[in-house]
């Protein structure tokens, strides 16, 4: 049976290496220990995962190493047909919280996530630090997302490029939960909340812990692709969204992981990374958010 990697995963508040085969599974992922993995095969679509059940991709047609989505075109297709995000499935009938999400200096977004998957959302987009806004029915949470977005002047996506350099000049906590707390006091009071929408107290939580973000490393280059055979080595000291920050600077980004067969490497074997390599850019001036400050 080939098991095959779904990427980084967050379970219980906690980062893992997804699988699917017969079932979709997680291995726990160790921070401060060896990984070393080499790939095998081509990389291969994995399908539609909907509600907690997959379907496998009928052709199991190759993916290119590159790109972050590991689904075929048509499969990427029928996804998005059924889909909260892509707005092509309206009437949810799940109560869905809007939350105020930071990721480092002058970088801040507002989603929203269905209230059964309490925090795992803000894991998984690598929020360094976060708090609730509201709550409601789906298509009041998407209103407030949208009027709240508008008035501050925030994206509605950060491209991960800019959250992993962020990770390595981040204000003291206090500071940055100061910030987003102002963020929220100036979001209860704008006019023209939904009416079926429950506003939340400010609660501010910080991932540095989960994340492993106390002395992390500067991040100095990241893996661009997995390739056939290639090899990722080292000591993963930190974890944010699907990024696996390593002792040596390397990031891996854990969507490039999606679709491959993986294997380990002995600990006896000593291996190097031998993958496509980018060195990281300092963020630009340019790219800051002038609606919020």
């Amino acid at each position: 049976m080939t098991w095959r990697c779904t990427g980084i995963r967050w379970a219980a508040g906690r980062p893992a290496i997804g699988w699917t085969g017969r079932a979709d599974r997680d291995s726990p992922l160790a921070l401060g220990q060896r990984l070393a993995f080499t790939t095998l095969g081509e990389r291969r679509c994995l399908g539609v995962r909907r509600a907690g059940r997959r379907t496998p991709c009928p052709t199991g047609q190759a993916v290119p190493g590159r790109i972050g989505n590991a689904q075929c075109p048509e499969c990427a297709r029928l996804d998005r047909s059924f889909s909260v995000a892509a707005d092509t499935n309206v009437a949810d009938p799940r109560p869905y919280r809007v939350y105020l999400a930071w990721f480092g200096p002058d970088t801040v977004k507002v989603g929203i996530t269905a209230e059964e998957r309490g925090p795992a959302r803000l894991l998984e987009q690598g929020a360094v630090t976060w708090t609730w806004l509201g709550r409601g029915p789906l298509m009041a949470a998407r209103r407030t997302e949208e009027l709240l977005r508008a008035a501050l002047g925030v994206p509605d996506r950060i491209a991960y490029a800019r959250k992993r350099v962020l990770r390595g000049m981040l204000p003291p906590e206090p500071e940055r939960a100061r910030e987003v707390a102002e963020l929220h006091a100036r979001s209860a009071a704008l006019p023209g909340w939904p009416e079926s929408l429950e506003r939340l107290p400010c609660e501010v939580t910080d991932h540095a812990g989960p994340f492993g973000l106390a002395g992390l490393p500067v991040p100095v280059r990241v893996v661009t692709e997995l390739v056939p055979g290639g090899t990722v080595a080292g000591v993963p000291v930190g974890a944010a969204g699907p990024d696996l920050h390593f002792a040596d600077g390397l990031v891996l980004d854990g969507r490039l992981l999606a679709g491959w067969e993986l294997v380990a490497v002995p600990a006896e074997v000593e291996v190097v990374t031998d993958v496509p390599l980018a060195e990281i850019a300092p963020p630009a001036p340019e790219t800051a958010q002038d609606g919020l400050f």
